[in-house]
């Protein structure tokens, strides 16, 4: 499908046209972009008059990727031709769009309306634009707020992909501290357990906890609408994954902290992955100057023996291998009867067989 303007002709890449496709990857390549079609929901080639490939621009869910112009044609209409086009398409079937950017580029995206969430030097600028923003999720918090006597108010960030005993003893310990605790549950659905299993497991795992609020994440608590990396590939993995954490973590800071009340984040201690590592040094450097303590928890350990240091840690991600490896039966001592339960029922079917074929 083809659309113009007076200077400038669109059309829809074809991802099923290895030519159309190859054509994207070698302008991008070119400016320093990996180009994944398989990480895009939809890309718009941008030529000029003579057929020249001046642009291109993508989306996947509700944020803009890959949005290049040429060199010679920055100081033209392309560049806002191709994010309006593309924030259109988003906000047809989603209330928001993110974008992306290197903190210097932001303006360009501010200058069409685009509101700066957060930003970690030099790497990241988030931004956000349409009919809810991120005052719109304060709002929705604020029906969960509890009223409290004191200031025991604490959270606590899960992914739960499965709910183990780990996660149990994380919860169960911050209850018993605490006077209310907010417990978010990463709402994306990019893990082998989808939401709706995770949540109901923990729901069922924590239901004679009477002071715990369970709470979806939404877009800007752990998600991936807040974590890019297609463009940052000369940067090192140790430095990306320590700004993303640092964009999250500022988030949390500035508007959920506040929003709550809050005033401790419990975390368990990182033995496996260096992603969660980069987070909790990120929270222990940032959240206290917004006065929140981090309360790092020595993991859970019990039950199965494997190979290595930590050998004994209760970890989601060693039942997950378990489960792809046919050794079900080592993780009892990891899970709860409530994941029992669903791990036994033909609800999880499907996450059996997803598993055998996942790295």
């Amino acid at each position: 499908m083809n659309f113009e303007d007076t200077d400038f002709r669109y059309e829809y890449l074809d991802v099923e046209n290895p030519y159309d496709v190859k054509l994207v990857a070698k302008f991008l390549k070119e400016r320093g972009y990996d180009y994944l079609s398989e990480a895009i929901d939809s890309t718009v080639i941008l030529y000029n008059l003579n057929d020249e490939l001046i642009g291109t621009g993508s989306y996947k869910n509700q944020t803009l990727k890959y949005v290049v112009v040429a060199d010679k044609f920055r100081e033209t209409t392309a560049f806002p031709l191709i994010v309006s086009y593309l924030s259109d398409k988003i906000l047809a079937e989603n209330k928001r769009c993110f974008v992306f950017t290197k903190p210097e580029t932001s303006v360009l995206f501010e200058g069409l309306g685009f509101k700066e969430i957060a930003r970690a030097e030099p790497l990241f600028s988030v931004l956000e634009f349409g009919y809810e923003s991120i005052k719109t999720y304060k709002k929705n918090l604020l029906t969960f707020k509890q009223e409290t006597k004191s200031d025991d108010i604490a959270t606590i960030v899960v992914n739960c992909n499965p709910f183990t005993l780990g996660h149990q003893y994380l919860i169960e310990k911050a209850a018993a501290e605490n006077e209310v605790v907010y417990l978010f549950v990463v709402e994306e659905d990019l893990s082998a357990f989808p939401y709706e299993a995770r949540k109901k497991m923990i729901e069922q795992g924590i239901a004679h906890l009477d002071n715990v609020v369970i709470i979806g994440t939404g877009p800007y608590i752990v998600s991936g609408a807040i974590f890019p990396n297609y463009f940052l590939k000369l940067e090192s993995w140790n430095l990306i994954s320590e700004k993303q954490a640092e964009v999250d973590v500022k988030i949390f800071a500035q508007y959920i902290i506040p929003t709550l009340g809050i005033k401790k984040r419990y975390v368990g201690t990182e033995h496996y992955c260096r992603t969660t590592r980069a987070y909790n040094e990120a929270m222990k450097k940032i959240l206290p100057t917004v006065g929140c303590e981090v309360h790092e928890v020595d993991r859970k350990t019990i039950g199965m023996v494997t190979e290595g240091e930590n050998k004994n840690c209760i970890s989601a991600s060693k039942v997950r291998l378990a489960m792809k490896e046919g050794r079900y039966e080592e993780i009892q001592d990891f899970i709860p009867e409530v994941t029992k339960k669903f791990l036994e029922s033909p609800e999880s079917d499907e996450i059996w067989e997803k598993l055998k074929f996942v790295d």
